[in-house]
């Protein structure tokens, strides 16, 4: 597992995918890439879908996603991605109560159940008590990550 914290952004495109019958079907999927502004994830997202659709497209739209961080499963069976609550407990020092603090992250895993294990194994190295209190798969076909030179 490693973890990868950017300015994440949730793209939906539109084309004419081919599908397993031959036939034509207009589709629009969702894609996740990094960017410092819509700008650069709209110019982004024509680039990296120009390599895997043949013809014209559409960016549909462009949202900032909820999570700032992204685990990568290292398994090859992990194709699918989770979007994720996880709560952080602490005690407030003043009135010695416990606050939640809820963080979204985005998870790769080949099944529900190892989603919720990628979130223990990359949490335990965390000193704070935390709480997994929702996981959903989502219909994100692919992140693309533009890594630093």
């Amino acid at each position: 597992m490693r973890a990868r914290t950017a300015n994440w952004f949730l793209c939906k495109v539109r084309y004419d995918k081919t599908m397993e019958d031959g036939l034509q079907k207009k589709v629009m999927e969702t894609y996740v890439l990094n960017a410092v502004s819509f700008a650069e994830a709209e110019r982004r997202i024509f680039e990296e879908m120009s390599h895997y659709v043949s013809g014209e497209f559409e960016v549909a739209e462009i949202d900032r996603a909820v999570w700032r961080e992204i685990f990568f499963s290292d398994e090859a069976a992990a194709d699918k991605w989770y979007k994720s609550k996880v709560q952080f407990i602490t005690i407030d020092e003043k009135t010695e109560k416990e606050k939640k603090t809820s963080v979204y992250y985005l998870v790769q895993a080949e099944s529900f159940e190892a989603a919720r294990q990628n979130i223990d194994e990359v949490m335990a190295g965390s000193m704070l008590d935390y709480v997994i209190s929702s996981v959903s798969e989502t219909k994100i076909i692919d992140v693309f990550e533009l890594t630093k030179s």
